[in-house]
């Protein structure tokens, strides 16, 4: 028997508007997104922000390169130019034999002290440059001095004696009277550094001082305090080395004492 028609319900295939039920699934779909949409009608811009968004996390800073320190290779080289120097005016190096000289002050000291001051000028430390490249050039040209003599570069008498001493007197005395006046004047320049570097300076000036002395004298015994005054500088240099080598290693900091001006 055939179900009667009066008893089947039909349903509205739509009771709500096409373009509403449209708008309700978007609002599904893109609740949990940071999309926009719009309907093709027309309707409003729809828009749902994602509040919660995750922390960025910062790169740390690179830690800083430590700074350059190039005493650490000139000091070495000064000490073994110096310490030769005092050894033959203390008359350890027979004063006949000032060519035995030439491989510590040329080489060891010129050379290394002057690609110290070039070190510096790369990382930037000017006032150390100076320094530096300075004493590179005394060593160097004290080092060509030496040469010159011993191997007649300079037009010395070969056959008058007592006119070669009176020449060689006037090369030295002329070398020594320029570079005490440049010392002098580097010692000045540079009193706000600590008061070990100024130390270092004052006595470099006297021993210079005494050399020139000797020289224009005849005076061995000043030429003999001129090398005592070198092995003072020596001591300084020792300890200015030992500080800025302890520090590289991680060491604490040695006394060097406020500078003589602030």
């Amino acid at each position: 028997m055939a179900p009667s028609t009066s008893s089947v319900q039909e349903v509205p295939a739509a009771t709500v508007p096409a373009h509403a039920m449209a708008r309700t699934s978007l609002a599904v779909l893109t609740k949990y997104s940071p999309l926009q949409y719009r309907t093709q009608r027309g309707d409003p811009v729809m828009t749902v922000e994602n509040e919660a968004q995750a922390p960025v996390a910062e790169a740390p800073a690179a830690a800083a390169a430590p700074a350059a320190n190039p005493s650490l290779f000139a000091l070495p080289c000064f000490l073994v130019g110096s310490i030769t120097l005092g050894l033959w005016l203390v008359g350890y190096l027979p004063a006949a034999l000032p060519g035995g000289l030439v491989p510590a002050v040329f080489f060891a000291a010129g050379i290394g002290v002057l690609a110290s001051g070039l070190w510096a000028a790369r990382a930037g430390q000017s006032a150390i440059a100076g320094i530096f490249g300075m004493f590179g050039v005394f060593w160097m040209s004290f080092g060509f001095m030496v040469m010159g003599l011993v191997n007649g570069w300079f037009g010395v008498s070969a056959t008058d004696a007592t006119a070669a001493a009176s020449q060689i007197q006037s090369l030295q005395a002329t070398f020594l009277i320029s570079w005490l006046v440049v010392l002098v004047v580097v010692t000045l320049a540079t009193m706000r550094l600590p008061l070990a570097f100024t130390l270092l300076f004052v006595v470099v000036d006297i021993a210079v001082a005494l050399v020139l002395a000797g020289v224009l004298g005849g005076s061995t015994g000043m030429l003999t305090g001129g090398g005592i005054a070198v092995f003072v500088f020596c001591l300084i240099g020792i300890y200015l080395f030992y500080d800025a080598m302890n520090q590289e290693l991680g060491g604490r900091a040695l006394p060097m004492g406020a500078p003589v001006v602030k």
